[in-house]
């Protein structure tokens, strides 16, 4: 059933960050009911909801949430719910008559969890944005990319996901979890701005430091090292290479046969693009299982780069079975890992409504009134 098991969470149909909080603790066996719009009727980039699969794992029903009645749904709801998940843009909530001084009210001890990009408040707040935006208020955008380059987006892994959906996450648990002491439930104010800088903490340590500098793509783990990069081999795919450690380093230029005692030394980071151009250059020479062969399972930090296509089929992700397949589409699986209560993919994704009926019944309405809510098209 996995380790929230029995944990109830309502989520208000959002995009982005707030589904994948949503997919996360449904995977670890929460119940979520997601509350769609009553006229979400697409399926946004898909057209199978089995593609869609940041909607995963739980139950949808829509609802018409402007109306009064539909309002109240939602807050009978809420009054069974140890969590609330909502990404609108502050005050949203608050017009639906939704926010958190309502419902308190109804339910004091539930975590009431809030995604946005910018922050409840400040200058920013309303404005919209996506992830690239936030991510590039954070600092960590301008940190990626390689020298004499742009910055690079990457994805929208470190704003969206990073930052917001497991910010979320762990907050949302930490407050269900404080609730249990005192009773009291609180607001989660998650801003998708500062999980992407606090993924960051490290370089601001290292800055600080004299460390790390500002010009991108001359750092250590920004592409400036010659020992942790990814280079193209003789077939035109690629591998990474993370050899940081002097050992590992060590272990790196016996398996590509370079001569320690004619290279500069490994921090010298003047030498870097000599060196860098010397590796790439030997790398080259093979293919990417052939550096497979060589390398891989030693302590160089080494790893073939994968596709999607690819990931599947490889001896270790097969081992531990890090990606499964449902409906017939292939996705990563739960994580992280439980020795005593596993995660697993509750259901597959949900269309907006799809449950409307089954899942008001289990959360106690009656049948009459789920009909009588169905003709007043309350719900559908």
């Amino acid at each position: 059933m996995g380790p929230l098991a029995g944990i109830k969470i309502v989520e208000m149909g959002g995009i982005g960050p707030g589904p994948m909080c949503a997919l996360l603790l449904a995977d670890m066996g929460a119940e979520i009911i997601r509350i769609d719009r009553l006229q979400e009727t697409g399926l946004g980039v898909h057209t199978d909801p089995k593609f869609n699969l940041l909607m995963r794992g739980r139950r949808s029903i829509a609802v018409d949430s402007k109306s009064e009645a539909g309002r109240e749904v939602i807050l009978k709801l809420i009054e069974q719910a140890d969590a609330l998940i909502e990404g609108f843009r502050p005050g949203v909530m608050e017009r639906l008559g939704l926010g958190p001084d309502v419902v308190f009210e109804r339910n004091e001890r539930i975590a009431y969890g809030r995604m946005t990009g910018w922050g409840q408040d400040g200058p920013l707040a309303r404005a919209a944005g996506h992830d690239l935006n936030y991510i590039a208020l954070s600092g960590a955008l301008h940190a990626i990319g390689r020298k004499d380059g742009p910055p690079t987006p990457p994805l929208n892994l470190v704003g969206d996901f990073g930052g917001g959906a497991l910010y979320l996450a762990m907050g949302l648990l930490a407050a269900i979890l404080e609730a249990k002491t005192s009773g009291k439930g609180q607001v989660v104010d998650a801003s998708m701005v500062e999980g992407a800088a606090n993924l960051m903490t490290t370089f601001f340590g290292l800055k600080a430091a004299g460390r790390w500098t500002d010009e991108r793509g001359t750092n250590i783990l920004d592409s400036g090292a010659h020992f942790y990069d990814v280079y193209e081999t003789a077939d035109g795919k690629y591998v990474s290479i993370g050899s940081i450690e002097g050992k590992f380093y060590k272990l790196l230029l016996e398996k590509t046969c370079l001569d320690k005692e004619e290279l500069p030394d490994q921090m010298d980071v003047s030498q870097w693009p000599l060196l860098k151009e010397k590796l790439a250059k030997v790398i080259k020479q093979k293919t990417r299982d052939q550096w497979c062969d060589i390398m891989e399972g030693s302590d160089v930090c080494f790893a073939p780069v994968l596709s999607i296509t690819e990931v599947a089929d490889h001896p270790h992700n097969k081992a531990r079975g890090s990606f499964v397949e449902v409906d017939g589409v292939l996705q990563p699986g739960p994580a992280p890992k439980f020795s005593r209560t596993p995660s697993e993919i509750q259901r597959p994704p949900c269309a907006p409504g799809q449950h409307t009926d089954e899942a008001l019944a289990d959360w106690g309405f009656e049948v009459a009134e789920i009909a009588s809510l169905k003709d007043k098209s309350v719900i559908r």
